[in-house]
């Protein structure tokens, strides 16, 4: 599940910057990246929880350590993609 929310996430992005650039209004199209983004975290985090559940260490050790830093990573990136446009609004107003 947490694939499909990344995805819809990554592709709610785009649109939001395609909907800026083009000039229309892009604000329900970066609530949905932010929200999307939320929501692969949040799926991620349970899917992890299933692997502490079953006492899957092997797969916790070998994945999460990885895994932490991509969601830091492109968690950061969503949220500063995501507020370009309004941080370049803010900038062409002054």
């Amino acid at each position: 599940m947490w694939l499909i929310f990344g995805l819809i996430a990554i592709v709610a992005t785009f649109i939001n910057l395609y909907m800026y650039t083009t000039g229309k209004d892009y604000k329900l199209a970066m609530a949905m990246g932010l929200s999307f983004t939320a929501l692969t975290l949040c799926s991620e985090y349970s899917f992890v929880s299933r692997w502490v559940k079953v006492e899957d260490w092997a797969a916790l050790e070998d994945v999460v350590p990885g895994m932490e830093r991509a969601l830091w990573f492109l968690t950061i990136v969503s949220i500063l993609l995501n507020i370009v446009p309004i941080l370049l609004e803010l900038k062409n107003k002054k």
